[in-house]
């Protein structure tokens, strides 16, 4: 048996045992990073080591930390009490508030790890304050950013684009920007209908001084995503349960906690304080910083954390806690052993096999699928920027259009950052609070795997096999 067939196996295995016996994969993956490594690959720990996501790892500390302190100050209840006046109390229009936001972020330059680090936890603090599914929300955060995350003057697209140049090959920036826009938004509105979006339209609007209760006299259904609610209703975020407005029997104001001022009349509505106000600026700081002037979104957001701690040292105690420290094993430990295989060779096996396939159409929807699949778990752009040149050999033979060809690999390579072991999945999972983690990580891998079941084929048969370019 081929070394790197073992080293998929033994992946296959990591998931087997992590699914059925609940052991943290993460520990798992790096148990066999050390025996592939070791027995298979004849890698040193330096060797292993290399495969580590450092960038990664500050990342997910980093900005969990940051915005653990906005929660433990009250600054994302303010926030959240903001977008609902943005929106006049329409709920059902935030997630497609955050998906336009995150497109927008990405499209005019921000790297889609940073927009989604940006966005998805204040989305999330909102969907667990107003019973939206944290799923949702979470992936209409990660659909957004990849929905523009092919604009011309994109990281993405030009990357593409400039592989594209380099190979000599026929392109359309016009045309890949729009293959991924129009693959996500419609990603996004099944999202929105299968996930409660209906019923979110069906409460009406929601009172901007409200805590979390619903209109007069609407009702409202929990969504299908994990974890607990906070408010006053009853249910479990798994879809279950029911908040009802004024106009019935259990309003689902969400209480404002003892040490947070509030202001208005009614003592409702959270009120600027100064730890607030920092908090505030610090995201703003962390926004202009990171697409600004392109620094380190997890070190920005350490650093930013470490000044709100020094002034506010209480809200910095109980935010240490809520790091994401579970999710950040998880994480680093699946791809260290992704980047034994990639040292290993596994993933360039794979991907020339299917190179070598003497029919053209054949090898274009499994070159998608491998795109998918080690895309799910690695870096998009490093995938696209090993499949495109994989493709040049049967593109030349003018049997496959390759503009359609280009935009089908990276609609396939870039739409399942939604899975919980990409950079975006992972950020997403980390930033959701009060919800059960695990349960969550489950639904994000059930709907990551559906993603990459089904859109390959989808991109193909849209964009590859009618000949586009």
């Amino acid at each position: 048996m081929s070394p790197e067939l073992i080293s998929i196996l033994v992946l296959v295995v990591v998931f087997v045992i992590a699914t059925t016996r609940s052991v943290n994969m993460g520990a798992l993956a790096f148990a066999a990073a050390f025996g592939v490594g070791t027995l298979v690959a004849d890698l040193d720990a330096d060797g292993i080591f290399a495969g580590f996501p450092g960038d990664l790892f500050v990342v997910l500390v980093g900005v969990t930390y940051l915005f653990a302190i906005a929660r433990a100050n009250g600054t994302t209840d303010w926030l959240v009490h903001a977008a609902v006046r943005l929106v006049r109390g329409r709920v059902a229009l935030i997630p497609w508030v955050m998906f336009a936001l995150t497109g927008a972020l990405t499209a005019i330059g921000a790297v889609s790890p940073a927009a989604v680090a940006i966005v998805a936890p204040i989305a999330l603090s909102f969907a667990t304050r107003y019973s939206i599914s944290p799923l949702l929300m979470g992936t209409m955060v990660v659909h957004g950013a990849q929905a523009g995350g092919f604009s011309p003057i994109s990281i993405y697209g030009s990357i593409v684009n400039g592989i594209v140049e380099r190979e000599k090959l026929p392109g359309s920036e016009v045309g890949l920007f729009l293959a991924s826009l129009v693959a996500n938004l419609l990603i996004a509105a099944v999202l929105f209908a299968v996930l409660g979006g209906r019923k979110l339209w069906a409460r009406g609007a929601v009172p901007p001084e409200d805590g979390g209760a619903l209109g007069k006299g609407g009702t409202g259904t929990r969504g299908t995503g994990a974890g607990t609610g906070t408010g006053a209703g009853t249910g479990t975020g798994a879809g279950t349960g029911t908040s009802v407005g004024a106009g019935g029997a259990a309003p689902a104001a969400v209480a404002v906690r003892p040490d947070q001022e509030t202001g208005g009349a009614d003592g409702t509505g959270v009120r600027l304080t100064p730890a607030r106000v920092a908090t505030l600026v610090a995201l703003v700081a962390l926004v202009v910083a990171v697409l600004g002037f392109d620094l380190d979104a997890g070190l920005t957001a350490v650093t930013l954390a470490v000044v709100l701690s020094t002034v506010w040292p209480d809200d910095s105690r109980r935010a240490v806690g809520e790091i994401a420290w579970s999710t950040v094993l998880l994480i680093c430990g699946v791809l260290t052993y992704v980047g034994v295989l990639e040292e290993m060779g596994t993933i360039t096996w794979a991907g020339e096999g299917v190179g070598g396939i003497g029919v053209p159409l054949l090898a274009a929807v499994l070159l998608c699928y491998i795109g998918a699949i080690v895309s799910a778990f690695a870096s998009s752009v490093g995938i696209m920027g090993a499949l495109i040149p994989l493709a040049v050999p049967f593109l030349a033979q003018g049997e496959i259009g390759a503009v359609g060809m280009i935009a089908a690999l990276a609609v396939s390579a870039t739409v399942v950052d939604v899975s919980p072991f990409s950079t975006n999945g992972a950020l997403v999972l980390a930033a959701a609070p009060d919800v059960d983690r695990e349960r969550f990580f489950r639904q994000l891998m059930i709907y990551g795997g559906i993603v990459v079941a089904a859109v390959p084929a989808l991109a193909w048969l849209v964009l590859v096999v009618p000949g586009f370019g």
